[in-house]
């Protein structure tokens, strides 16, 4: 029997995905040994990476399957847009293209759980599809993540939403999560985290797959790349 998250991801591929250097590029971002609040941490795959790296981290997730998996991290559970810790932290992780949510609201409610979690001087990193992923989005792509190989099917566009099945195989199982994403411009992802009170900073990878964003009141928060 498959066990699902609330947003239909199989709790059991993701307990055997490894991390794919997610944490380093969160690791640079950030001052050394700063606290991390990890948004949508899943079975951990990238926090307990940032705990080896020196990082203390809590994840957030609404699943409690995905936070059972948690070693050394503080699991909270909670929806995403509705979490308030009163807490502040010096790193806010929100990957797993959570910004490309289809609802704008939903968007919304991210960026601000975010933004309201976030230090003074402290660093938002943020993974998403850029527009180019959805120009090549296609059918049978795919690849091999540690034991579990992966392939998209069912890609169909409606304007600026993209909706597919990605299916998850092992040597003995085959799990398939459907998904809708929304692409956004340059200027579309500017806009959002402006709603929330945050600016874009720095592009952290070559693909700009990764950025970081900080408040708009931050010292640091003039140096937006573009």
């Amino acid at each position: 029997m498959t066990t699902t998250a609330p947003d239909g991801s199989p709790v059991e591929v993701y307990a055997l995905l490894p991390a794919l250097g997610e944490a380093e590029v969160v690791h640079d971002a950030l001052p050394p040994g700063a606290d991390v609040l990890d948004l949508g941490c899943g079975t951990g795959r990238v926090a307990h990476r940032l705990v080896e790296l020196g990082h203390p981290v809590v994840g957030v997730d609404e699943s409690a399957e995905m936070l059972a998996h948690l070693d050394g991290v503080e699991a909270v559970r909670a929806r995403i847009g509705e979490l308030r810790l009163g807490r502040r932290f010096g790193g806010v992780l929100l990957a797993a293209h959570l910004v490309n949510s289809p609802s704008d609201g939903g968007r919304h409610a991210l960026l601000a759980s975010a933004a309201r979690h976030l230090g003074d001087d402290g660093r938002l990193v943020v993974q998403w599809h850029p527009p180019s992923w959805f120009d090549t989005a296609a059918d049978g792509q795919g690849g091999a993540i540690g034991p579990v190989r992966t392939s998209l099917r069912d890609v169909r566009r409606d304007g600026d939403l993209l909706s597919a099945t990605v299916d998850y195989r092992t040597a003995d199982r085959t799990w398939s999560h459907p998904f809708t994403a929304r692409r956004l411009s340059e200027d579309d992802l500017d806009a959002a985290l402006h709603a929330a009170g945050l600016v874009r900073d720095a592009w952290l990878t070559p693909d700009r797959t990764w950025f970081a964003a900080r408040g708009q009141s931050s010292k640091s928060s003039s140096s937006r790349a573009r």
